[in-house]
């Protein structure tokens, strides 16, 4: 009778000792394939980016997004304020608004060369609005159509081309329309100046 009573403990010890490697054996599995580390991925936001430029709208992409922005501000070599570049588009509408691309970035190349020359004044409002001997420098202003003129994004991308630094004006400082503009006037520009080229409506010319 103590032999079979010591038997059985001895066989439920023995089912208890393999239940239990058993039950740390499956968890040293569970362990042995888990990952080392885990990684987790964060979407960030893409955040619209300060690029000066024309204006116009464009678009970055980051991975597999892309994101559309507006360009936030104007790149100028010029330094112009805000004032200035107002009356520069204004100018350049009033002078050359049937002109194409190329003839408005000329007429915007002249109004930039006299702020950059000793022989004019220092900013583009100077410059616009200059009167000598009772003459505006430029017949807009003069016949007051300049303050009607309505700018274009034609005009804008023109101008801002410039002012990003692209100077096709050869160092012009003076342009005019012989078809429209004083005999006597044309007599002095052919007399008194360097002619470069025609281009559109009007004729450039630099100091002689």
């Amino acid at each position: 009778m103590y032999k079979r009573f010591l038997l059985q403990m001895f066989l439920c010890n023995m089912l208890f000792c393999t239940g239990w490697f058993c039950v740390r054996g499956i968890q040293a599995n569970r362990t042995a394939s888990a990952p080392a580390f885990q990684v987790f991925f964060a979407e960030t936001q893409v955040q619209p980016v300060a690029d000066k430029s024309s204006g116009t709208s464009r678009k970055v992409a980051s991975g597999q997004r892309v994101v559309d922005y507006e360009v936030l501000e104007r790149e100028d070599k010029y330094g112009l304020s805000e004032e200035d570049y107002e009356i520069l588009l204004k100018i350049v509408q009033a002078e050359a608004g049937t002109e194409d691309e190329k003839g408005k970035m000329l007429v915007a190349g002249v109004v930039l060369n006299r702020v950059k020359s000793p022989r004019f004044p220092d900013t583009v409002r100077d410059v616009v609005f200059q009167n000598q001997g009772g003459v505006y420098q430029f017949s807009p202003i003069a016949n007051k159509s300049y303050y009607a003129v309505s700018v274009t994004e034609d005009t804008k991308a023109a101008v801002d081309r410039v002012l990003m630094g692209e100077d096709i004006s050869e160092g012009a400082l003076y342009f005019a329309a012989r078809k429209y503009a004083d005999s006597e006037k044309m007599r002095w520009f052919d007399r008194a100046l360097v002619r470069l080229f025609a281009y559109g409506g009007h004729e450039f010319f630099t100091a002689g």
